[in-house]
């Protein structure tokens, strides 16, 4: 039977090259967006390989939107989800004193509560099929280090990484594994447009000397959602190129 995968935030970034990376693997993807349409299509036409695509705008953060974005899907795969790949998340720039409420909810709602509306909808749909399945969240270097005025986010993604290793205890009897990758400084048209030496200030500290691109998270999120990662849930795997096990050293 064809695998099908669900990807949320795939119009742009890294979600953008998921998607192609599944499709090109030989998935049906069903991906999530919200914002601009010519992003989405964007994405729909740039994907390549055996699978179809499918674009459908959803607010991660509504639980309605997203039984009705799953419940499409799976129509249109006619199967339920193989994989789910929890992807999307906004960013904002504020110091704690300064964040205010509603920057603090939005930043919330979409990467942690996404994340729970996501994984809870599309879980009860694979254990319905009794097939298993592979849930993998995308994390952040924030999973484990404070990063000044990024506290909202900070947050969410921390509790991204414990929210994987609970999902992964609680599942694991379905045959659902959880797991989540946790990308170092991965070069994007955001990161590039937020600083236009992203790539030579990170690079210079990475101990792989580079940043990474989106395909390079691309193949462990491949690997996770694979039979050869058949035993491994609840992990976080850091694809940093070493950026985040370096202490801070005096000398």
């Amino acid at each position: 039977m064809k695998r099908f995968a669900i990807i949320t935030g795939g119009s742009s970034g890294i979600g953008r090259h998921l998607v192609s990376a599944f499709a090109a693997d030989g998935y049906d993807v069903a991906f999530s967006y919200l914002g601009a349409i010519e992003d989405a299509e964007t994405t729909v036409a740039a994907a390549s390989g055996g699978g179809r695509v499918l674009a459908a705008a959803c607010d991660v953060g509504d639980a309605a939107a997203v039984e009705r974005f799953v419940t499409e899907a799976e129509a249109w795969a006619g199967q339920a989800p193989d994989v789910l790949v929890n992807n999307a998340g906004i960013q904002t720039w504020s110091p704690l004193l300064e964040l205010s409420e509603e920057r603090w909810d939005a930043v919330i709602r979409t990467n942690l509560k996404g994340t729970f509306l996501n994984t809870q909808i599309v879980a009860r749909h694979m254990v319905t099929a009794g097939k298993g399945g592979s849930i993998i969240n995308i994390g952040s270097g924030c999973n484990k280090h404070a990063f000044p005025r990024l506290v909202d986010y900070t947050a969410s993604k921390g509790g991204v990484e414990q929210f994987t290793k609970v999902a992964a205890v609680e599942l694991g009897p379905s045959g659902i594994r959880v797991n989540c990758v946790a990308p170092g400084a991965i070069e994007t048209e955001r990161t590039k447009a937020e600083a236009p030496d992203y790539a030579e200030t990170w690079g210079a500290v990475t101990p792989l000397r580079r940043v990474g691109t989106p395909d390079d998270i691309a193949g462990p999120v491949l690997f996770l959602a694979s039979e050869a990662a058949g035993f491994v849930t609840g992990q976080t795997i850091w694809v940093d190129g070493g950026v985040f096990s370096q202490p801070q050293w005096p000398y």
